[in-house]
């Protein structure tokens, strides 16, 4: 039997990392990663990526792939975008697989930060004989997966804040209204951003206003966010639009009130009291626990006084803007914080990129230094 193979048309790693960013949506809190296996001829023979929670690795996708068109295994290269896992979780070991298939070589990006992992599979490979390379592709795989590699490193969420806002900076009107200062485009922009995290926080004063939804809708998606509202004394409706069946929906309070947690946890919420010193939220205590939960990316899309405190608790890491093309004049900021004495003390961003979606400005800019863990 004759079985068809193909050339790779761009390098291995990076074919694998264009799988991985085709996962964006669906893994978390996995890891976004792809799988490449060539041949000893340098064929393509077989590829796969991170399916959803419970799902195949990369690496069992591209085993089964090449599997199924009658493939040999025996004597081929995978390229991978993160070390193959060691550990018994949701699935078995991705190392075992490839070992057990007659893979010679495993060439991976990036050492997988999970202390489970962490080096124990590059290990494992090579005690059984494999040659395991490590580093090409490494920047562009943390990247894709900021969030997982902030869980595992510094125990916290990835932190991205969104907002949409007029060019001097207005995220609503003097009277509260916001609907809508940019354009559709850029609202379904947005909500690729959402889809990608693994929570949307807000805050209860955008619940009580604005009554929203805050779920993925304008881009298609395997699974919706959980929802993380900050709501301290509890004030959360219990006929708000946010309880839907479909996702999870986390309410941290810091004032206790049993009844009202009672129909709230009938409606499928889970309150969590964490009370700070001022009264209110632990904000950095709730991010902790959310990283606990398997959070790896937290979207916020919540109103100026709450942006304003994550920002004033250094507890932000990247923020989306989108920029229309017009002046409010007097209205709410994008987030309420300081005053600052001195200009020197202003907190300072690195621009990641600026592109047009549709008649507005997207800004993706990172607190300067929040990568570097």
């Amino acid at each position: 039997m004759t079985h068809t193979t193909s050339p790779v048309s761009t390098n291995p790693i990076q074919h694998a990392q264009s799988l991985a960013e085709r996962s964006l949506f669906a893994p978390p809190p996995n890891p976004r990663v792809g799988c490449v296996l060539l041949n000893a001829g340098g064929r393509l023979i077989g590829q796969g990526r991170t399916q959803r929670t419970g799902g195949p690795h990369a690496e069992i996708m591209a085993l089964r792939d090449a599997q199924e068109q009658g493939h040999s295994l025996m004597g081929a290269t995978a390229y991978v975008t993160l070390e193959p896992c060691s550990h018994h979780g949701r699935t078995g070991p991705c190392c075992d697989a490839l070992i057990a298939a007659g893979i010679r070589k495993v060439v991976a990006s990036i050492a997988d930060p999970n202390p489970l992992v962490s080096g124990q599979g590059i290990e494992r490979l090579r005690a059984a004989g494999i040659e395991v390379e490590v580093g090409a592709g490494a920047e562009e795989s943390r990247e894709l997966n900021i969030g997982f590699f902030s869980r595992m490193i510094r125990k916290t969420p990835w932190v991205r804040i969104k907002a949409a806002a007029s060019l001097d900076g207005k995220t609503a009107l003097d009277n509260g209204r916001s609907q809508w200062i940019t354009s559709d485009a850029a609202r379904a922009d947005g909500h690729a951003w959402r889809a990608r995290s693994c929570a949307i926080l807000t805050g209860i004063g955008t619940v009580l206003e604005d009554n929203p939804r805050l779920d993925v809708r304008l881009v298609d998606t395997p699974r919706q966010p959980h929802l993380v509202v900050v709501d301290s004394r509890l004030e959360t409706p219990t006929d708000a639009q946010l309880f839907t069946p479909e996702r999870r929906v986390y309410i941290y309070a810091a004032q206790e009130n049993a009844d009202k947690k009672s129909a709230l946890e009938a409606c499928g919420a889970t309150v969590i009291y964490l009370p700070g010193a001022d009264g209110k939220v632990d904000l950095a205590a709730m991010l902790r626990d959310l990283a606990h939960r398997e959070v790896n990316e937290v979207h916020v899309e919540a109103g100026h006084k709450l942006n304003g405190s994550l920002v004033r608790e250094g507890l932000v890491d990247e923020f989306v803007v989108y920029l229309a093309p017009k002046l409010i004049g007097q209205g709410a900021n994008m987030a309420s914080f300081g005053p600052i004495a001195e200009l020197s003390d202003a907190l300072e961003l690195d621009f990641r990129s600026t592109d047009r979606i549709g008649a507005d400005l997207r800004i993706v800019a990172r607190v300067r230094g929040r990568d570097q863990f």
